[in-house]
């Protein structure tokens, strides 16, 4: 039986977030300049996204740039950016082909303009998209979204638009680059890394977190089948006991 006759399709997850980690490493192992790593790993989002797509996944959220990476480089960021254009330009119309609806968080303002242009361009054509909902994390990380939505919300407070008191953890979510989308049910890292990265920090709070040693541009289908099937092991008690779990799997069946 292969890994993907093993899922239990009725209990994927949701939401699918993975920090792409490892392509520069990757490059360097087979002594190479760290972009060609950036160049293959584009093949392995062509192939998670479309076996997303095909498994049903609702949403799948790809950690692609921090606003940290500003940091490395510049020739490394200006080939990421080069490549992040080229990129979006070759696939928008696969996108719309496999009925996968793009946007992005991040802060945007600070891609160059023809990024800017490219991403708000796709983000249109798939607009109308019913399948899966393709989420690029751009020029992000939580830290800066998470202040970002405190002063948003300090703001309205001022304006007199919002009341603090009334500020739940509903309120504060409306303010978060993730607005109306579902948290990630399941993190996957590569590359061998343990840790979130700034990634997704209130969003990840009951995720189910899954690292692998293998680079991004080598990860593949039966690699995303491995980590689901590794979720699906899991019990999600959410703060609960198994036993008040299992209950409710009862009186539910």
């Amino acid at each position: 039986m292969s890994l993907k006759d093993k899922l239990d399709l009725q209990r994927l997850p949701r939401h699918i977030a993975i920090i792409m980690d490892g392509n520069g490493r990757w490059a360097k192992e087979r002594g190479q300049d760290r972009l060609y790593g950036h160049h293959e790993g584009v093949e392995s989002v062509r192939t998670i996204v479309t076996t997303c797509a095909e498994l049903g996944i609702g949403y799948l959220t790809l950690y692609a740039f921090s606003t940290e990476n500003w940091d490395r480089p510049v020739y490394e960021v200006n080939g990421i950016m080069e490549l992040l254009v080229n990129t979006i330009r070759k696939e928008v119309n696969t996108l719309s082909r496999n009925n996968i609806r793009l946007s992005v968080i991040g802060d945007m303002e600070m891609l160059p303009p023809q990024c800017q242009q490219e991403m708000e361009e796709a983000i249109a054509l798939t607009s109308h998209n019913t399948g899966l909902n393709l989420i690029m994390a751009l020029s992000y990380s939580a830290r800066w979204e998470i202040v970002n939505a405190a002063q948003k919300i300090a703001q309205d407070a001022k304006n007199g638009k919002l009341d603090p008191a009334t500020v739940t953890p509903e309120v504060w979510e409306k303010y978060l680059c993730t607005a109306g989308l579902p948290d990630p049910e399941l993190m996957i890292r590569t590359s061998g890394e343990c840790r979130i990265s700034n990634f997704l920090l209130y969003q990840l709070a009951y995720a189910e977190l899954y690292f692998t040693d293998t680079r991004w541009p080598d990860f593949r289908n039966e690699h995303l089948y491995q980590a689901i099937l590794n979720y699906q092991t899991r019990e999600r008690r959410f703060g609960k006991t198994s036993e008040q779990i299992q209950q409710n799997e009862e009186i539910i069946s």
